[in-house]
């Protein structure tokens, strides 16, 4: 799995998904700062790394929730790669609204779900986790039996394993903050000198000024 979270990292960076810059930080929409930006939208559009990212989402799903039903996608990020996934694994697709509708059937789950069902919910990128989590509490009112969640990249802030282990919710990420740090390392794409900056963000992000 070491090699999988190289590989991912590295592709990520690459088509500059992620993009690091410690001296000159990003603002997320939550106000934080921070030295990273991560889109993985972008991999859609690179078909090698969109397949590659597709195949080990179905290489994880069958390895850890075998007895999965429903693939669900959070909106909107995941929508694009949780059909993919479920393609791959011949499985019916929903996805989940941030929020239900205002019009019409005021539906937060879009798509045929049935009471009961085994459901793996695809994501793309855990920061807190509280977005994600909000998507699995809805498709556990709506009657789905969640076994977990498989995403492309995480941060790994305690913050979302605290979440996690607070919803009973599996998760399984193909890269992580380390990793990426890591191939960043071993390529040059930041110095050594960088790496305390970027640590200590990862422990404080809320407070974390540059």
């Amino acid at each position: 799995m070491n090699l999988i979270r190289q590989s991912v990292a590295e592709k990520l960076v690459q088509i500059k998904a992620i993009k690091l810059q410690p001296t000159n930080p990003f603002t997320w929409a939550s106000g934080w700062k921070s030295p990273i930006y991560c889109d993985n939208r972008l991999t859609l559009s690179y078909p090698d790394i969109r397949d590659f990212i597709r195949d080990e989402f179905v290489r994880q799903v069958k390895a850890n929730f075998p007895n999965v039903e429903v693939i669900a996608g959070v909106a909107t990020g995941a929508i694009a790669q949780g059909v993919l996934v479920a393609q791959a694994l011949n499985l019916p697709f929903v996805y989940v609204r941030s929020t239900a509708k205002s019009h019409g059937m005021g539906n937060q789950i879009e798509g045929f779900l049935p009471k009961d069902k085994n459901v793996v919910v695809i994501e793309d990128l855990i920061s807190t986790g509280g977005s994600s989590l909000s998507a699995v509490e809805a498709l556990r009112q709506e009657g789905a039996k969640v076994l977990g969640m498989v995403a492309i990249f995480t941060y790994d802030f305690e913050k979302a394993r605290q979440n996690f282990e607070k919803s009973n919710c599996e998760l399984i990420t193909l890269s992580d903050y380390h990793a990426l740090l890591d191939y960043a390392i071993s390529v040059n794409y930041i110095q050594s000198s960088q790496i305390e900056t970027l640590k200590e963000w990862r422990q404080n992000p809320e407070t974390w000024q540059q």
